[in-house]
């Protein structure tokens, strides 16, 4: 098969548990080996997370309080290139610093593309959010505090409602980026292939190893989650490990270019 500009596609491997527990352990290994970069880049994950939140709780929409929260992990394939470039050029032996890494992320237009779908799909979420909203609690539902939204979710049958229905959305939107997404960057990062060629790759990836990489997923939401709970200040160190690990999991996932025979 060729990709749209004409070149092959690439070759998807199958994967196995094993292989995610090392891409994990890698993962580690390159965070030790580079500190620096993955504080830097999980510190202003975890800032824009409390930066987003904040935001909305001073202009009264603490309601959006949680989905947002829920919703900004959507971004962090986005966020983690620049840790994907850091263990790209530990793998080569290229120098580091933060303006090559800055460069790779801004020099690929491709990576523009995807963040515009990554985006795309993070507003997505939020118009769902609010249109649910309207559904279960009315177009003139108002809440002046988290606590009191808390309770409206967690103590009315509308709420009930509301929170299933809405985890649900969530959860399908999360796993549909999730596979457009797990391959797609570090593939353009790695490779000269177009978005769509990326995205493609991503969902062939998912789809022919579905339960160990619906796994990783389940993984990944639960490191996020459980990071986020004390003011997002656990995802320093866990966006680091998850992001250099996403980089080796991809190198077991799609296999590197064949030489040209002689």
């Amino acid at each position: 098969m060729t990709s749209i500009s004409g070149r092959a596609d690439p070759v998807v491997r199958a994967v196995s548990a094993a292989d995610i527990a090392e891409a994990l352990v890698q993962g580690l290994r390159d965070f030790q080996a580079a500190p620096r970069y993955g504080l830097v880049f999980g510190a202003l994950y975890a800032l824009g997370g409390i930066l987003v939140v904040a935001s909305v709780t001073a202009f009264g929409m603490v309601y959006l309080a949680y989905p947002l929260a829920a919703g900004f992990a959507l971004i962090g394939p986005f966020v983690a290139v620049g840790l994907y470039e850091v263990s790209r050029r530990r793998e080569t032996g290229e120098p580091l610093s933060f303006a090559a890494i800055w460069s790779a992320m801004t020099g690929h237009r491709e990576l523009a593309w995807m963040a515009f779908v990554t985006l795309f799909i993070f507003i997505m979420w939020m118009y769902q959010v609010r249109f649910l909203m309207a559904l279960f609690f009315g177009l003139k539902a108002s809440f002046t505090s988290l606590p009191q939204f808390m309770t409206a979710v967690l103590t009315t049958n509308e709420g009930l409602l509301f929170l299933m229905v809405g985890n649900v959305i969530g959860a399908a939107l999360s796993l549909i980026l999730f596979s457009l997404t797990v391959v797609s960057f570090p593939l353009l990062l790695d490779r000269d292939v177009d978005f769509v060629t990326a995205m493609v790759t991503s969902v062939r990836a998912v789809v022919t190893s579905p339960l160990p990489m619906i796994g990783w997923a389940a993984v990944i939401v639960m490191l996020l989650a459980v990071s986020a709970i004390p003011f997002f200040l656990g995802l320093v160190a866990t966006l680091p490990v998850l992001g250099h690990a996403t980089w080796h999991l991809y190198r077991r996932i799609v296999a590197p270019v064949a030489a040209p025979a002689l």
